[in-house]
C-alpha cells in the first residue's frame, strides 16, 4: 500500500464531505457493526461508525482489500480511509464488509485498531488471513514514520493477531517480524500467507527492495507451524526485471487455477500503474510475464483474489480524485470493486462481473431516451449508427440516475478513428468518453480535459460486433468487453447529467441497447 500523509487541507475536505453527500448514501454501521446493510454495489464505509459524537470517524473510502473466503461467507477485511484524520492520531485501521454472494454488503465495523504513536502499527498496512487449525491468524503492515520512532525502529515491520472467530482479534505483541540483512527495511510491507502444498510449509511474501540497490522483490518466508512465531527467510520469489524496473510491487498474492500458478502484484510508479499479474507451471516459477499483464487500468488497484472453491474473484479499489472531479488527481483509497476471473484456453486470465451483481439489474426501462443527436447519426429501434468519418457524431441520453447497467453490442466500420460512451456531458460541451480505439489496440478513458487517465489493450476488429457491458453506481463506472476485459474509471456527476454514444473518425453501429435498474 501506499501511505499519505495524514493531514488534510480544509479544502479537500470539503471537496470529500461534497462528493460523498452527493453521490453515496448507506445505513447504519458502529464500531461493533452487527448486520449493518450497506445499499451499495461498490461500498465505502459507513460514517459515524462509532458515533456522532467523534468528527474523526467520519465517512470514508475503502483503501487496500484482504479478502478470505471461510464457511461460505467473503469475509472482506480493508483499510478503513477516515476522510478526517486529525494530527496525533493513527489511521488506516482494518474493517471488514460481509458477503455471501459479492453483490450485497453487511459492514462489520472495526477489526483491528491502528496502535498508539509509540508502536509499530501507529498506522496499518495491508495484510492477509491464514486458517491454521482452529485459529486464523491475521499478518499485517505496522507502519509508523514518526521521528521518535524510526530512530530506533524500522518504519515497517509483518505484525499478526489472532482469533478463533474471525471478529475478535488480539494482537501478539510479541510477533515482529522486520527486513533481514540485505534487504530495506523502511519499505517492508503487505504479507501474503498461504499453505505451500508443495513444500509442506506456510509461505509468507513480503514487498520489499534490495538494499543497496533498490530493487523491487517479493521476499519468501517459510515456518512449519504459524503457532511458533519463527518465519526462517528463503530467496525472493519474484525479483522486478531490468525492463519492468518496478519500485515496489505492492499487494502480492499467488494462486493456482487448474495446472497454472498465477503470482499477483500492484505497482504505482511506472508509466503503466495498475494491478499485474505473472504465470508460471510452478510456485517455483520460472514466472512469465504475459502480454497484456494488467487485471484493469490504473483506476482499479492493489487487487487480491478469493476463491469460493468454484469461482475467483479479486477485489480491487476505485481511485477518487482530490479535489473530487473529474480533473482532480488519483487519490489513495475509493470504492471497492470486484471483478471474477476466467481463465483464457492460453492460461492467461480474463474479467467479468460477478454474476450476482449482473443479475441485479432486472429491471428494464425500455428504450433509452434521446436527449440530442448530431445530423450523422441514425437510430432506430435500439439501434444508432454514428457516421463519424468526417466529423464528430455524438448523441446523448437523459440521466442514468445512480444504478444502472448499460448493455450494447459495438461494430466498427473504420480501421482507424475512435467510437464509445460519453458521461457527464453538460451544455458547455464538456464530457469524460471510454472509447474503443481500432490502430491503438486498447480502450481508453480520457477526462473532461480530454487527458488520458487510464486504458487496457485490446485488439479491434472491423465488421466483429462487441458485447459490452457497463455497470455504473454513483461515480463508479465499469467497463466489460466481452466478459473478458474490464476497465473501471471515476466519473463524478456521472448519475445527474446525460451520457451517449460518439464516434471520431469511425463509423460504428450500436445495436440493442439496453438500460437496466435494480428492482
Amino acid at each position: 500500500m501506499k501511505y499519505r500523509n495524514n493531514i488534510l487541507t480544509i479544502a479537500c475536505v470539503f471537496f470529500s464531505l461534497v462528493s460523498c453527500s452527493q453521490d453515496d448514501k448507506y445505513i447504519g454501521g458502529s464500531v461493533s457493526g452487527g448486520n449493518s446493510e450497506i445499499t451499495s454495489i461498490f461500498p465505502v464505509p459507513p460514517a459515524q461508525w462509532m458515533g456522532a459524537g467523534d468528527p474523526y470517524y467520519s465517512a470514508g473510502y475503502t483503501g487496500d482489500i484482504m479478502p478470505f473466503f471461510d464457511n461460505g461467507k467473503f469475509h472482506i477485511y480493508f483499510l478503513h480511509d477516515a476522510q478526517n484524520k486529525p494530527a496525533g492520531k493513527g489511521f488506516h485501521d482494518i474493517h471488514e464488509y460481509l458477503s455471501t454472494d459479492l453483490a450485497h454488503f453487511t459492514y462489520e465495523g472495526q477489526m483491528i485498531p491502528y496502535g498508539k504513536t509509540i508502536d509499530p502499527d501507529f498506522a496499518i498496512g495491508t495484510g492477509s488471513v491464514v486458517k491454521v487449525g482452529s485459529i486464523y491468524y491475521f499478518y499485517y503492515t505496522g507502519h509508523n514514520e514518526a521521528p521518535a520512532f524510526v530512530q530506533s525502529n524500522a518504519r515497517e515491520s509483518v505484525l499478526c493477531a489472532t482469533s478463533s472467530d474471525l471478529k475478535n482479534w488480539t494482537k501478539l505483541p510479541a510477533f515482529k517480524i522486520t527486513a533481514p540483512a540485505g534487504y530495506y527495511d523502511y519499505d517492508f510491507r503487505d504479507p501474503h500467507v498461504f499453505y505451500n502444498d508443495e513444500l509442506k510449509k506456510y509461505s509468507m511474501l513480503v514487498s520489499t527492495q534490495t538494499a543497496p540497490g533498490r530493487k523491487a522483490v517479493l521476499l519468501h518466508f517459510t515456518t512449519a507451524d504459524p503457532a511458533s512465531g519463527k518465519w526462517d527467510v528463503q530467496a525472493p520469489i519474484y525479483t522486478t526485471t531490468p525492463e519492468d524496473n518496478y519500485l515496489m510491487m505492492e499487494c502480492a498474492d499467488i494462486f493456482k487455477m487448474g495446472n497454472q500458478w498465477y503470482l499477483m502484484f500492484s505497482e504505482n510508479w511506472s508509466s503503466d500503474k495498475g494491478t499485474h499479474y505473472r504465470m508460471a507451471n510452478s510456485i517455483n516459477g520460472p514466472w512469465i510475464k504475459p502480454e497484456k499483464d494488467k487485471i484493469d487500468g490504473e483506476y482499479f488497484y492493489a487487487g487480491k483474489t478469493a476463491s469460493d472453491g468454484n469461482k475467483r474473484y479479486v477485489f480491487g479499489w476505485n481511485a477518487r480524485k482530490t479535489p473530487e472531479n473529474d480533473l482532480g488527481n488519483k487519490d489513495w483509497a475509493g470504492n471497492m470493486v470486484i471483478h471474477e476471473l476466467i481463465q483464457n484456453t492460453d492460461g492467461t486470465l480474463a474479467t467479468q462481473a460477478p454474476q450476482a451483481v449482473k443479475d441485479l439489474f432486472s429491471k428494464k426501462s425500455g428504450n433509452v431516451e434521446v436527449d440530442a443527436m448530431t445530423a450523422n447519426v441514425t437510430a432506430n429501434n435500439r439501434t444508432y449508427t454514428l457516421s463519424g468519418t468526417t466529423e464528430k457524431a455524438m448523441l446523448t441520453f437523459k440521466a442514468a440516475g445512480k444504478k444502472a447497467k448499460i448493455k450494447t453490442e459495438v461494430t466498427f466500420s473504420n480501421e482507424a478513428g475512435t467510437t464509445g460512451f460519453v458521461f457527464h456531458t453538460n451544455d458547455a460541451g464538456s464530457y469524460y468518453k471510454i472509447v474503443f480505439d481500432i490502430a491503438k489496440g486498447k480502450v481508453t478513458g480520457y477526462n473532461s480535459a480530454t487527458q488520458e487517465v487510464t486504458g487496457m489493450p485490446f485488439q479491434f476488429q472491423v465488421n466483429t460486433k462487441y458485447n459490452i457491458e457497463i455497470i455504473t453506481e454513483g461515480s463508479v463506472v465499469v467497463l466489460y468487453i466481452n466478459g473478458k476485459t474490464a476497465l473501471t474509471n471515476r466519473i463524478y456527476g456521472r448519475d445527474q447529467n446525460k451520457w451517449g454514444l460518439i464516434a471520431e473518425g469511425q463509423n460504428s453501429t450500436f445495436s440493442n441497447l439496453q438500460i437496466t435498474r435494480p428492482e
